[in-house]
């Protein structure tokens, strides 16, 4: 193993597509929903849902809301899923859950902004 990047080498690494990590992760879950035998909606609805059980790490929610947006699962059939699942998770975890995915929302915004150079 070689010594670790910066995390300004790895952002500009990854800001110039070199991202092989994120590219597998991808690649994994094109394999689950080809094989899983739910529509795409429902797959991304569960996913979220798993997420937020597990409490999940900011990046994980862009990236899963970006697709789910992108299968037609709309804010407010997030935000039901959410109600839903906090009688089993309990509320913390879904008020953790609502932190994480601003907080990943914003990060995303303020990358977006630096590489734009606008932060």
């Amino acid at each position: 193993m070689t010594a670790q990047a910066a995390p300004e080498s790895t952002l500009e690494s990854i800001s110039q597509g070199d991202t092989p990590v994120l590219e597998q992760l991808l690649a994994m879950n094109l394999d689950s929903l080809a094989n899983c035998g739910l529509d795409e909606k429902t797959y991304f609805m569960v996913r979220l849902a798993a997420l937020v059980a597990m409490d999940a790490a900011p990046v994980s929610y862009v990236i899963n809301l970006s697709l789910a947006a992108d299968a037609g699962v709309t804010l407010e059939e997030a935000q039901g899923l959410l109600i839903a699942i906090a009688p089993v998770v309990g509320s913390a975890r879904v008020a953790a859950a609502a932190g994480n995915i601003l907080r990943g929302a914003f990060g995303v915004a303020s990358l977006e902004e630096a590489q734009n150079g606008q932060a």
